[in-house]
């Protein structure tokens, strides 16, 4: 358990706003600051033919990075972005955490070192044609990708190539073309993975062909974490049809067979006795005893008026649309790797301490990813086929079965948040919020850089997640002495650093105490914060949200709508929904579901500083609202006598068709400052807060508890033994 306190009490004075770490340094700041040193190993390869390749040191897990990033060197060398190829680096050690994807900070802390490599590139191809035609480079003009000189001598980039390269390492100086010159960055782009995703001709890591790689599943405990105590039939399950190997690893029993059918097939008729596990006997109810034992108090009672809450956020699913994978070659004295992984230098040395080899024996390949959430920051399936290959001596294709990511895999932290918002008058004199989460994993890098950078981070020896609580929250409105606490407890549960972490749950407790504390002061929930935001830069979000969702408007009863605010990494996001909570869309029938409210439309204004591709900030705004919808409403994992429940996308439920709002509109704010902010989680927050609000508006009664729908289980749980369901056959009865 850890605790800091941000601004003591004796400190802050009522009419005074308090400090804000953030304004000094957030994540963002830490993460780009980290990669810095390592920035100019990134290098920029000009081809012959007239192309431009890139190995992108971050992962691409559908946030379209892949495309930011083309269009970065396209601006900066003046060429098509068709002609700018982009691929995934394979773990690279010496760029220490200049490889790590997470926190929203791909762009923010590559936007200028791309850049420069690019400069660079551009540089040297110039110089290149001014010696070979004898000329200065100053008489030269580039114009796609053509170097023109005297004489009406022209030569393309890729006649160049060769003549501009080098061996030797120097410092140079380069100057980035201007804002105002800009003809590619923040024009909006479509993605240039775009046809190949939708024709299927897009390859993920199962995609690949490893020759000999077999498919391959491993039988889990029905607990979290669960040890092999005896199999009983292991040599009748090896001679199934198919199955070429069967061994136990430290996670359950692998199966290695012709087909993933196969594989379950062998899975399912395993008889393993197991030993308990790290949640054995664990429900919702003995885990949030945990967390109300585990609070740090709010302190005396307030002498002023205040509101207050306790809410409960429930644990909620990693899992992302790819089932968890990864394929792996192991050999006595080397080994190779393929997977979607965001910390893949962690994941490269921590393969090699598991097989006793150098570091440089083994490859890790980083694949395109299909979806992460947070998930792929942690590299088990890689570790898990690492193993079985060792054990087996072959090729593995390992993959997950979307049972064991529901029940074995990462999962959001149960957590709750206590909040006090004192005032006299119209006067907010201070807030207080003391949140209480099962503990975040957070050993997959990002912990690494906070230690590594320790004695410069303004926060002193508060641990990892307390660090990266403090970095990460911040405090929009001038709300007088201002207070953050995290308090963890409990590290028997897969946790993971899901999309926006600790903000989701500590913003929609704030923002849902700050519609109470408005209506206290008989003042409109947006004008409110309005008044109460600490910049003009933040107002003017709020303002286009409220503006373009036509923020007041008259409904009918049962409906309404919530408007929320937040703000992190440089970047502010606001989001207005309209909530339908009529008895006849909350009974609408669903199978085997909970239908429950439907947002009818939302709006998202955001201000990410300077959007490289609107088009693509759009796109992660509309998932962050989807990301929002389901954790306010509809997505949750019950836990019960040590294991989840869900076993499957059909019994978890991610927001479907069916409550997706029919009217959304993203407003992208024109470019307020040089560079971007953090954008990837942006709208997370705020999306969750505002149908919150919605809901306590349209009902009359502040939900406390997340999803609101937890309460009622709509579906029968699937057997935990054998570990898998049987694979559906019953798909066409339920096509209407």
């Amino acid at each position: 358990m850890t605790a800091a306190q941000l601004v003591p009490a004796s400190e802050a004075r009522a009419d005074i706003p308090s400090p804000e770490i953030t304004e000094l340094v957030d994540l963002n700041d830490v993460m780009t600051a980290a990669a810095l040193p390592t920035s100019g190993l990134i290098a920029v390869e000009v081809n012959t033919d007239g192309t431009v390749s890139f190995a992108l040191p971050r992962t691409e897990v559908g946030q379209g990075i892949t495309t930011s990033t083309a269009m970065l060197i396209a601006e900066e060398l003046g060429i098509p972005l068709a002609r700018v190829h982009i691929t995934l680096a394979d773990a690279r050690p010496e760029l220490l955490f200049n490889q790590l994807t997470g926190g929203s900070n791909t762009t923010f802390s590559t936007y200028t070192p791309i850049r420069v490599a690019a400069a660079i590139a551009r540089d040297r191809l110039l110089q290149a044609a001014a010696t070979q035609w004898g000329a200065d480079v100053a008489e030269l003009t580039w114009e796609a990708g053509v170097v023109t000189g005297p004489g009406n001598r022209s030569a393309g980039i890729g006649e160049l190539s060769r003549k501009a390269a080098g061996a030797r390492t120097e410092e140079v100086s380069v100057g980035l073309k201007p804002r105002d010159m800009f003809t590619v960055i923040g024009k909006p782009h479509n993605r240039i993975d775009a046809l190949a995703a939708v024709t299927g001709r897009k390859r993920f890591t199962l995609d690949l062909d490893v020759p000999d790689a077999l498919p391959t599943m491993v039988c889990r405990p029905p607990t979290l974490n669960g040890k092999v105590r005896s199999v009983s039939n292991l040599s009748e399950v090896r001679s199934l049809p198919g199955v070429t190997d069967v061994v136990v690893i430290p996670t359950g029993v692998a199966v290695r067979a012709t087909t993933f059918g196969q594989c379950i097939d062998a899975v399912r008729a395993l008889r393993v006795v197991w030993n308990p596990g790290s949640a054995e006997g664990k429900s919702d109810e003995s885990v949030l005893k945990e967390l109300r034992e585990a609070e740090l108090p709010l302190g005396l009672p307030s002498l002023t008026p205040a509101v207050e809450e306790r809410f409960t956020f429930h644990f909620r699913s990693n899992s992302a649309l790819e089932p968890n994978c990864a394929m792996a070659d192991v050999r006595p004295d080397r080994a190779e790797v393929w997977s979607s992984l965001k910390a893949p230098i962690v994941a490269k040395e921590a393969i090699a301490a598991k097989l006793g080899l150098p570091l440089g024996a083994v490859t890790v390949h980083v694949t395109d990813g299909g979806g992460s959430f947070g998930r792929k920051l942690f590299f088990d399936a890689a570790l898990e086929a690492v193993e079985v290959s060792r054990r087996i001596r072959k090729p593995v294709k390992l993959m997950w079965h979307r049972a064991d990511d529901s029940r074995q895999g990462r999962t959001h932290p149960m957590a709750t948040s206590r909040v006090r918002i004192s005032y006299l008058g119209s006067t907010v004199l201070g807030y207080k919020q003391r949140h209480t989460s099962v503990a975040t994993d957070l050993g997959h890098g990002l912990g690494e850089i906070f230690t590594a950078l320790a004695a410069k981070l303004p926060v002193g020896d508060i641990g990892f997640s307390e660090t990266f609580f403090q970095l990460s929250q911040s405090m929009p409105y001038n709300f007088g002495t201002n207070s953050r606490l995290l308090s963890e407890t409990d590290k028997g549960f897969n946790t993971g650093s899901m999309r926006n972490v600790y903000s989701p749950d500590v913003t929609c407790a704030r923002e849902l105490l700050v519609d109470q504390l408005a209506g206290r002061m008989s003042k409109d929930p947006y004008r409110f914060r309005r008044d109460f935001l600490r910049d003009e830069r933040n107002g003017a979000v709020l303002d286009k949200a409220a503006e373009a969702g036509n923020w007041g408007r008259s409904m009918p009863d049962g409906t309404a709508q919530g408007i929320a605010f937040h703000s992190e990494y440089h970047s502010a996001s606001a989001v207005l929904v309209e909530l339908d909570c009529r008895p006849e869309t909350v009974n609408r029938p669903i199978r085997d579901g909970v239908a429950g409210p439907r947002v009818t439309k939302a709006v998202i204004a955001v201000d990410v500083g300077l959007a490289v591709n609107p088009r693509g900030l759009e796109a992660q705004m509309m998932g962050c609202l989807m990301d929002g919808i389901a954790l306010t409403l509809t997505s949750s994992l019950h836990l019960r006598d040590g294991h989840f429940l869900e076993a499957s996308w059909d019994n978890y439920f991610y927001t479907r068709q069916w409550n997706t709002p029919p009217e959304l509109q993203v407003i992208v704010m024109p470019p307020t400052t040089g560079k971007p902010g953090g954008a990837g989680e942006l709208g997370v927050a705020a999306s969750v807060a505002a149908v919150a609000c919605a809901y306590g508006r349209a009902t009359g009664t502040m939900p406390t508890v997340f999803p609101i729908n937890h309460g009622t289980l709509s579906f029968e749980p699937k057997p935990t033994v054998p570990p898998v369901p049987p694979s559906p056959t019953d798909g066409l009865d339920h096509v209407r």
